[in-house]
């Protein structure tokens, strides 16, 4: 299997990433990433690459950020990506990847959840990052947020808070 065929995560923080804390009544983002190991318990037949670029709130993200985040991107030799990041600004990262990107021979993917993966029942993680999984194998090269079930162009999307959920500015979903 070569690289081209190995998915690579690439880890930002986000509610995905976070735990209850109760002392705050709020999601904090982990110290440690808890997707590679959720992951590689699917035991999935791809070659599987775990980069942690920083664990935020993605509303904390700065511009330095936005860069490593970039360079993660542009230094993978895989053509498989999907980035995990907290729902606020994905769609603001998922265009600044766009209009940054010189190359388009990969398949980008952002996806969180809105409820974290570990320690909560039931959570829109599994099921977000199992659907991205699942779609990245039949995507041809760009850019894409993959949430609810659907999937959206950097252009296009949009979270809307009343619903906790994404939709298109198009209205197609």
């Amino acid at each position: 299997m070569s690289k081209k065929d190995t998915i690579h995560f690439i880890m930002t923080g986000g509610t995905i990433d976070s735990y209850y804390e109760a002392t705050k009544d709020t999601a904090v983002v982990n110290k440690e990433s808890v997707i590679p190991n959720y992951i590689k318990s699917l035991k999935l037949y791809e070659k599987l690459e775990f980069t942690e670029v920083c664990l935020k709130d993605s509303r904390e993200l700065r511009k330095r950020d936005l860069q490593m985040i970039l360079n993660a991107v542009k230094n993978s030799k895989s053509k498989k990506i999907i980035i995990t990041h907290g729902t606020y600004t994905m769609p603001d990262t998922a265009r600044y990847l766009k209009a940054n990107l010189r190359t388009h021979d990969q398949v980008i993917i952002l996806t969180g959840s809105m409820i974290p993966l570990v320690g909560f029942a039931p959570s829109d993680a599994p099921f977000n990052l199992g659907y991205t999984i699942a779609t990245i194998q039949h995507l041809a090269p760009g850019i894409f947020v993959a949430m609810n079930g659907r999937l959206f162009l950097p252009e296009e999307v949009l979270k809307v808070l009343y619903s906790g959920r994404f939709s298109s500015i198009f209205n197609k979903h």
